[in-house]
């Protein structure tokens, strides 16, 4: 029985407001998908970009080096290229660069069949007063539901 993979991104949601969601295939080599697979991957401070030739890629993504992967092991923070469908790809690229939003990656994870997939979205940076918003609701949320627990 293969135990879940699942690498999120816990401060993307804290930073960014997020848009729109999109499910990712990646191009890895052998080592890579092994490190992942023992869970020594993170995204925490990730982001996609697009090269000249209209390719997506996801860069500072840290895989660590296979344990047990000699000479043939690959680069920890290497650019990998991202794999979507055309029209998602030709969307991706007009909206991040007219409105100057951000594409970044929420959850690595590996699916049934065993391939990697990345789920990134399109987000809009939050400002300091958001920010600040957010926690406050966070901690009001977090108030009410002690207060709801103890009139149980």
């Amino acid at each position: 029985m293969q135990k879940t993979i699942n690498i999120l991104n816990k401060k993307a949601k804290f930073q960014y407001e997020i848009l729109d969601k999109y499910t990712a295939g990646i191009v890895l080599t052998g080592t890579e998908i092994k490190s992942i697979r023992s869970s020594k991957a993170s995204i925490a401070e990730s982001f996609c970009e697009f090269n000249d030739r209209g390719e997506l890629f996801v860069i500072n993504m840290t895989i660590e080096e296979y344990m047990y992967g000699n000479y043939y092991n690959h680069k920890p923070k290497a650019e990998r290229k991202l794999l979507l469908n055309k029209k998602e790809l030709k969307k991706l690229h007009k909206d991040s660069e007219a409105k100057g939003l951000t594409i970044i990656p929420l959850r690595l994870f590996i699916n049934e069949k065993g391939y990697a997939k990345l789920d990134i979205a399109l987000a809009q940076g939050k400002k300091l007063y958001d920010k600040r918003e957010t926690i406050k609701d966070r901690d009001n949320k977090r108030d009410l539901d002690r207060i709801k627990k103890s009139f149980r």
